[in-house]
């Protein structure tokens, strides 16, 4: 009798712990996140030392090209905070970021959280299997036209495609052109283009600074501000938000000296 008392006793504590910490775990603040792929690596490791900080918040990412994070974001989905790779994003949800916008449209970005985060540079990445002699963007250029080359690039409506389309205009090729003779290829975002490149699918890709450090390509010249403006990333709280105070304070923490060894041990710049 005392060994199934002894027992019903210890199943009753069992069951007790595990529905303290059942409700532990809901007790948890839960921070969405949206942010462009090309910060996977250096957020999923902000995290951790956001978490270790905030025990009573859980961050929830949610990886893609900034373009398709806009548009999930337009259709309802629940996000706290947004941080793109290129500002055309962020004003098509910031109605004040826009004048010339019709009045009519939603705003989606809270008052006042809005901040231009980091800076990242776009680079020309070449595979280490590449065919012939790629030393900088004037080769690949060169090449292109020549019809010598497979190049990788993003899709025209993603931060990273729209960065390449400026610098192959700037060289006075058409993607058409490219198009027509099969000499490139289209990732959905910025890791994608970085895996084509890493895997020897193409001679080079036009990628991040931070992909190409984090897969360890080969990386041979560097666009200039001529060639496709700034890279920013700028960064909001959501004003659908149900997490405001902790969206906040999690965009605070993004610009603390921690977190920004961080960013800049990835390849990105601190916008002071």
């Amino acid at each position: 009798m005392k060994k199934i008392i002894a027992c019903i006793l210890m199943l009753l504590l069992i069951l007790f712990l595990l529905n303290g910490c059942s409700d532990a775990n809901t007790d948890k603040n839960k921070l969405i996140v949206f942010a462009a792929s090309s910060m996977y690596d250096s957020l999923n490791e902000i995290k951790n030392l956001y978490e270790e900080k905030h025990q009573d918040v859980e961050i929830v990412y949610n990886f893609d090209s900034s373009g398709t994070l806009k548009t999930v974001i337009e259709q309802g989905a629940d996000c706290d905070v947004f941080i793109s790779a290129s500002q055309k994003p962020m004003d098509q949800l910031d109605v004040t970021a826009n004048l010339d916008s019709d009045n009519d449209k939603l705003d989606f970005i809270l008052t006042d959280s809005r901040i231009n985060l980091l800076e990242n540079k776009v680079v020309l990445a070449v595979s280490s299997n590449s065919k012939g002699e790629i030393e900088s963007f004037d080769d690949v250029a060169y090449k292109l036209k020549k019809g010598d080359i497979f190049m990788a690039i993003g899709n025209s409506d993603v931060p990273a495609g729209e960065y390449a389309y400026s610098i192959l205009n700037y060289y006075g090729i058409s993607t058409q052109e490219l198009d027509k003779n099969s000499l490139v290829t289209y990732g959905s975002n910025a890791k994608e283009v970085t895996t084509y490149v890493s895997q020897g699918v193409v001679d080079c890709g036009i990628v991040y600074q931070t992909d190409a450090r984090t897969a360890g390509l080969t990386v041979v010249d560097s666009a200039t501000i001529n060639m496709c403006g700034r890279v920013i990333y700028p960064a909001a709280v959501i004003n659908t938000s149900k997490n405001v105070k902790y969206a906040k304070s999690f965009l605070d923490f993004l610009t603390t000296q921690e977190a920004q060894i961080i960013f800049e041990k990835f390849g990105f710049t601190v916008i002071e």
